[in-house]
């Protein structure tokens, strides 16, 4: 589990539960090996889990999964990280509710909610940003949402007992489709040039780096 989704986007969402009730749904697409990463979530806080059996290929798989599952559940609010910090994209959580037809709002640092009403707080270039929108919405998390929660030992042994719902996949597209990874060319030596010697270094710079 990434930092923003445990620390921020589940955390928060077991705070919202503490402030008004309801339970706390992980989902998760992914092979049995990575149960172990769920039941942290599960020893966090989290009420229930369930595992989508599929390898994650893409984004838009990843998106059309979680948001299969989430209409046939009636969520009342979606938490997401903002990003992983495998890839960075930042697609998954917008992707769910285009696909859900829900409001979405990204990168939240704080949140209040009354009755179905969310108050939601963000950055943007040079202030912050402050928008209200109704219950059921999407949101990613950035930091500032939450703060981190350690597993205690209670809860680590709660989540050896609480079961994980396993789902098949549904059809869909992949969208993308990885097709290799490749190292940058390597670097040259590197050329130590004597403080005093300036000729040379601007021969260097204008001749080999091409960069004056």
């Amino acid at each position: 589990m990434n930092p923003y989704d445990e620390w921020y986007a589940l955390v928060r969402a077991l705070e919202l539960k503490e402030q008004v009730g309801g339970t706390v749904t992980l989902l998760h697409v992914g092979p049995k090996e990575n149960e172990a990463v769920i039941r942290k979530g599960l020893a966090i806080g989290a009420d229930n889990a369930v595992r989508i059996d599929a390898e994650a290929k893409s984004s838009l798989f990843v998106a059309k999964q979680i948001a299969e599952y989430a209409k046939a559940e009636g969520f009342d609010l979606l938490f997401f990280g903002k990003e992983t910090i495998d890839y960075n994209g930042s697609e998954v959580p917008a992707m769910v509710s285009e696909y859900l037809d829900l409001p979405f709002v990204s990168y939240g640092i704080e949140m209040s909610v009354e009755g179905t009403t969310a108050t939601v707080q963000r950055d943007i270039e040079g202030g912050k940003e402050v928008l209200t929108v109704d219950t059921p919405f999407v949101l990613s998390c950035a930091k500032g949402m939450a703060e981190q929660r350690i597993p205690n030992m209670r809860g680590i042994m709660m989540a050896k007992r609480k079961p994980i719902k396993v789902v098949p996949a549904v059809e869909a597209a992949v969208g993308a489709e990885l097709v290799s990874y490749a190292y940058p060319p390597e670097k040259g030596d590197v050329k130590l040039i004597d403080a005093d010697n300036m000729d040379e270094l601007v021969q260097l710079l204008h001749n080999e780096a091409k960069v004056i």
